[in-house]
Order: C-alpha cells, then structure tokens, then sequence
C-alpha cells in the first residue's frame, strides 16, 4: 500500500522568463514570473490557451529550460537541471500509456528504474492500480480500457514513483463531463490522502476551482492573480480574472466618493457601497456573478428596473437576460417554479457581497 509521500517538496520561480527564438524580438512565453508552491498542496495554473501556463508547468518539469530566473524544487536549485535529475513526475492529456504492454507493466516500467527488484516493483505497481481503482486490471491492454480508466493507469504509473513533485498537464480533457468530475475528484482525494505537491494545468474554471487549494491566474506570459479559489471567485482583481473565472456581469460604473475603505457607487439610479479595493472616485468597473443579481417586482426604490428578455430553463435552475439601463444583466437563480417570463418589468439589485470593484 502508498503511505503519505514523506518526499513531497514546494516549488519556487525567481523572476522566471521563458522567451523562444531571440532574446530581444522572440516569442516571451513567460515573462517574469515569480511564485511559491508549498509542499503537500495543489495548485493550479489556469488561463487561457497560449497564457504560459503549459510552459511554466514544462520548466518545473525540465522540459523546458528558462530563459533566465531561478527554478527551485525544495532547496534544491534545479534551473539548469534536465527532466531526468529531477524528482518529478508528470500525468499527460494523451495518457502516453504503452499500447503493447499490459496495464500493470504500464505501471511498473518507471519503478524498474529506480532501484526496486522485481518483488518490489510488483508489490508497488498492484497497489497503485489499487489506489486508482483498478485493482484486478493488471492483465489488460491500455486498448482494452476505457478513457477514465487509461487517465488512472497514468495517474498510477506517476504516484508510484513517489516523486517530490506531481505535475499534471489538462489531464481531463479528454473526457466526457460526467468522467472528468468523477476522475477530478479522486485525483484531489489522492492528493490529499498522500500529502503530494501537485501542479496542475487546465484551462477549464470550474475543474480549478473543484481541485485547487490554490489558483493561479495567468495571462499574457504573466500572473493576473494568485489565490485561494473562493478568494478568486468572489473578489477578482480585474476585468480579467472576473470573466475568466466563472461568468460575470461587467458593467460601468461610477465611484462617486471614498470615505476610509468604502466606495460610494452610482449605477445609473441605483446606488450602493462597496469595499473601495484601492479605486478612485469617477468612472469604474463593477463585476457582478450572475447568481448575485436580485430580480425583483417592479417599482422597487433604489433598484435597476429592466425588462426580462429571455428566460431559460436548464434543469436545476432558471437563466435569466434582463435589459437595464446600466446594460444587459445575465442573472440565476434556484427556484425553477419562479413565475418570469419574457416582458416582465422587473427591479434588480445585487446580493450583499455580490458586486465588486475591478481594475480595467
């Protein structure tokens, strides 16, 4: 049996840039980028296709080597150190299962390098596939399984080796939206039973957010914002990270005065206060999360009147697009039996906490 990794170590960037071609005109795929993993956590790196988030997760794994900066594993100083003296290891979106060996050879081929005999590598390789759920499958073909079940051979191939570091790489993209949830959550569980330091790429918000301890945001070769994933969610710092992250209303506002840490905001008639979050009074930004928006009866005092154009039922709750003066507003909410239907005049105003104050 896979006890608690006593080897699992945090990961450190110094003022990490990867840039490809020349140094002065190439492609900057990472740009100054300075970050802490500690050890025993998992943290994910999110954003968009081209951010620098695959490339970051290649230099941790000596798949890539920085441009300048420092990368350290633990202690160690690892920058120049290629993929084979670094105690890591890595779960692909192909899976890179073996087709013609068995799941379990699958899983041992790793440990017949690492100094095991043949007893041991045996004892390890059945009770990872044991950890994954595949106690029983070790005489199949990769061929013979289905897509979640070759993602837990290589999940079981890597956690075997017991390295200091476990990166994995979109790891679920591959599977339809019932395995990625069901895969998703064992692999957390995993993490959390062995203590593993795991960095994880996805581009998917809401697999981040379901897996992370933290998340960090990334955008154009640089962080947008590094934090817990209810930190990220409920108080992005900019327009960015709000629409990346889950959806949100993003509208203009204005911040008419700042007394200590409280914005005094005007959206249209509607007026409210917020936490000022280092604003300046004049024109703002507001991002609002759709299950925040109140929709009311109409004539409510201080309130957005709008009109509902569209109502749509998706099962556990009902999707509304309200038309205000402030702009269209998508809006949820839980009770389906809510008497809205399109050309209701209605009133909106936001949940306490609901709204916040974004940077440009």
């Amino acid at each position: 049996m896979l006890e608690k990794n006593s080897k699992a170590a945090s990961v450190s960037f110094e003022g990490v840039t990867k840039v490809y071609g020349n140094a002065a005109t190439g492609v900057r795929a990472v740009d100054n980028v300075s970050l802490n993993i500690e050890a025993g956590t998992l943290v994910t790196l999110l954003g968009p296709s081209g951010c620098g988030k695959t490339t970051t997760l290649r230099m941790i794994a000596g798949l890539e080597m920085p441009t300048g900066g420092v990368v350290r594993i633990g202690d160690r100083d690892v920058t120049k150190l290629p993929a084979t003296d670094r105690d890591v290891s890595m779960v692909f979106q192909s899976y890179a299962l073996f087709p013609h060996m068995s799941v379990l050879e699958n899983v041992s081929y790793g440990l017949k390098f690492s100094g095991f005999n043949k007893v041991e590598t045996k004892e390890r390789a059945v009770a990872g596939l044991d950890l994954v759920g595949l106690s029983g499958y070790g005489d199949r073909l990769p061929s013979e399984l289905s897509g979640g079940q070759q993602q837990r051979v290589a999940v079981a191939r890597a956690l075997v080796l017991e390295p200091q570091v476990l990166l994995f790489d979109e790891p679920l993209s591959n599977l339809d939206a019932k395995l990625r949830r069901q895969v998703r959550e064992e692999i957390r569980e995993i993490q959390q039973n062995l203590g593993l330091t795991v960095v994880y790429v996805t581009h998917d918000q809401e697999e981040a957010l379901a897996v992370s301890d933290r998340i960090i945001v990334m955008n154009n070769a640089v962080i947008a914002q590094d934090g817990e994933p209810r930190e990220l969610y409920d108080a992005p710092i900019n327009r960015f990270v709000a629409d990346f992250i889950g959806e949100a209303n993003i509208l203009d506002c204005e911040v008419a005065s700042i007394k200590k840490d409280t914005a005094h905001v005007e959206l249209k008639d509607y007026k409210f206060t917020l936490p000022a979050r280092d604003s300046e009074v004049g024109k703002s930004f507001l991002g609002v999360r759709p299950n925040r928006v109140i929709v009311g009866k109409a004539g409510i005092n201080n309130a957005l009147p709008g009109e509902i154009l569209r109502v749509t039922y998706v099962g556990n709750h009902l999707e509304l697009t309200i038309k205000t003066d402030a702009g269209e507003l998508f809006s949820t909410t839980d009770d389906v039996d809510a008497d809205f239907s399109a050309g209701t005049i209605v009133s909106v105003t936001f949940a306490k906490g609901g709204p916040v104050l974004l940077k440009q």
